[in-house]
């Protein structure tokens, strides 16, 4: 198969006309897994591509696409690029402003949503979008103007007996080169950005991760596999296609805060994730540690520490082999069952995962690698596999895709992975895509004589002391989030003689410890002289790994952590450094007085 010339309809529909008996994808609802079999997939993509059809989208017309992860989801995106349609995801945190912005900037003509809980923020605003000649809802509206899904599949599934060859016929006409979706990153500075990719981008990428996946492609299938991370995302949607491909069955879980319910149920064979889900479950598994007493406890933390010192590299041999056995047996066994049991692997992306993390996940059992990419980019340029798990490093670019730095240190990308450009926006596009088609990815980095990526920091986020000194907070954010005492940490310090830090700790983890010690923290937490002293005390510690210009002089803690809601994380859990310091501004301020 010569993937540069395919489409996604068309890679896609590999998968599904040999997907294995039983459902291709499950949604769980109410506590209910909802369940639905490939036939019935590709019927309902096929129904709904010419209901749509029926309502006057065309070949490259616009869609938006506002709703929770779900099989229909996939279905929505799927009948769009059957069309030609060009199928434009929104986060279902977005607010309604940035969606009334979404929906003119890119000229959508139908607003798909999941029901009128998700339209709620743009019902006010709906109106003076002019160009949306249609919403459809797909689980029903109490609002007469919006279409019922189950109505479009029924008029799509009409034309379809009036029409038999009209589905094929529209999809045989889809190009390589014709946009696919146009996802507005949701940005950690200025307005959301319109990334236009096409078929081929995406295609393209999907085959070349594929080739760069840990397991072989055929270990995949009749596999099942757990979806959180967002679908507007491009990060979760390429894996989706991929999953689809290999024959993999999809569950979509409800609440986050049941994940760990939900891999009991599925017992999911592989998962993407971001860092953020893995460094909760890391520390939790410390902190209950010390809920044991005894020679149990001292055991525990043994099995623990010999994980932090894991190198997959280098796998152990002789008598440190023999160690990681006993301690498989005894404790690493105990905790795959959080995953399910029959966890055999994950990829990390959309930040850098943890060394410690990154090595004790492997230690326990569980391949766990990360990957490197942008929305831009399609999204993966590199990724780790078994035999690229060096620490410290995203691994290598996959097949096709090339990777330079630049004289600035700023990592550069080139291959059919590379967006067509942001949409209507051509100066911003020449920003970062040069006349030779190298991406400017914003991130700054080393490659080394292996040829491993390594990623420093963001561009953008590096700031530079009044001492000249230059600070890349992300790796100092990286070592405190270490501690299960501290959940959230922002470092700051432009242009000030030293780093300070917006600390939010983990505050339950807290309470426990200084419950064990004899004493109960008063409200407000933040303020509480006990838990300021442990904060400080896990600082401490980190500072000593720290070069001395790095180390965290003062700090101040946060009652609340940050969230998406306050619009201070994006949907993907990155911080939004301007509206944090934009928020705590004062809060900053007072740890740089005037004397100092």
């Amino acid at each position: 198969m010569d993937e540069m010339n395919f489409t996604l309809p068309e890679l896609l529909s590999k998968g599904l006309d040999n997907f294995p008996a039983g459902h291709l994808a499950a949604t769980k609802r109410n506590g209910e897994w909802i369940k639905t079999d490939a036939d019935t997939f590709k019927r309902k993509v096929r129904h709904l591509a010419l209901g749509l059809y029926d309502i006057g989208v065309r070949r490259g017309d616009k869609v938006a696409l506002h709703a929770e992860n779900s099989t229909e989801w996939i279905i929505c995106d799927l009948a769009l690029l059957s069309l030609g349609a060009v199928s434009v995801p929104i986060y279902t945190t977005q607010p309604g402003d940035q969606i009334k912005y979404i929906l003119e900037n890119s000229d959508a003509m139908v607003h798909i949503v999941s029901n009128d809980e998700m339209f709620a923020e743009t019902k006010p605003l709906i109106k003076s979008v002019t160009g949306v000649k249609a919403v459809i809802s797909i689980f029903g509206s109490k609002h007469k103007k919006l279409k019922p899904f189950d109505d479009v599949l029924e008029s799509g599934k009409k034309l379809d007996q009036e029409k038999p060859d009209l589905f094929d016929s529209l999809k045989e006409a889809v190009e390589p080169e014709d946009l696919a979706t146009l996802i507005y990153t949701s940005g950690t500075t200025g307005l959301p950005k319109g990334v236009m990719l096409t078929h081929r981008n995406l295609a393209t990428n999907v085959v070349a991760s594929m080739e760069s996946l840990p397991f072989s492609v055929e270990e995949f299938h009749d596999k099942h596999v757990l979806s959180y991370l967002p679908l507007s995302h491009i990060f979760e949607r390429i894996v989706d296609y991929m999953y689809i491909v290999m024959g993999c069955r999809i569950h979509y879980i409800d609440q986050i805060e049941e994940i760990r319910d939900d891999m009991a149920t599925v017992k999911p064979y592989f998962l993407a994730t971001v860092p953020r889900l893995l460094e909760k479950i890391y520390t939790g598994i410390k902190v209950k540690g010390q809920e044991l007493t005894g020679m149990k406890k001292n055991l525990y933390y043994w099995a623990i520490y010999l994980a932090e010192e894991y190198d997959p590299e280098h796998p152990p041999t002789g008598f440190k082999a023999l160690k990681y056995k006993i301690a498989d047996k005894l404790i690493y066994s105990k905790i795959r069952v959080l995953f399910g049991g029959k966890m055999k692997g994950m990829t990390s992306g959309g930040a850098a995962l943890p060394p410690e993390i990154f090595r004790f996940i492997n230690a326990i059992g569980v391949y766990c690698g990360q990957g490197y990419g942008l929305t831009e980019t399609s999204p993966v340029i590199t990724v780790q596999t078994p035999e690229t798990m060096r620490i410290g490093s995203v691994g290598k670019p996959i097949p096709g895709v090339q990777v330079k730095i630049a004289d600035d240190g700023e990592i550069l990308a080139y291959g059919p992975n590379i967006m067509m450009g942001y949409y209507k926006n051509e100066e911003q596009t020449k920003e970062v895509i040069n006349d030779d088609g190298w991406f400017r990815t914003g991130d700054i980095g080393k490659i080394d004589e292996e040829g491993y990526l390594y990623i420093t920091d963001r561009k953008k986020s590096m700031f530079k002391l009044s001492t000249g000194k230059y600070v890349a907070p992300q790796n100092v954010e990286n070592q405190l989030s270490n501690s299960g005492y501290i959940d959230q940490v922002i470092v700051v310090g432009y242009q000030k003689k030293f780093c300070s830090a917006l600390i939010v700790p983990a505050y339950e983890n807290v309470k426990k410890r200084l419950k064990r010690d004899g004493y109960t923290p008063s409200e407000p937490l933040n303020q509480d002289e006990k838990v300021r002293e442990l904060i400080q005390q896990e600082v401490d510690k980190t500072n000593k790994q720290l070069s001395p210009w790095e180390t965290v002089k003062k700090f101040t803690l946060l009652e609340k952590p940050l969230t998406i809601d306050s619009g201070e994380l994006t949907p993907t859990m990155k911080v939004k450094r301007n509206v944090v310091r934009d928020n705590y501004q004062d809060l900053i301020d007072a740890m740089y007085p005037k004397e100092d």
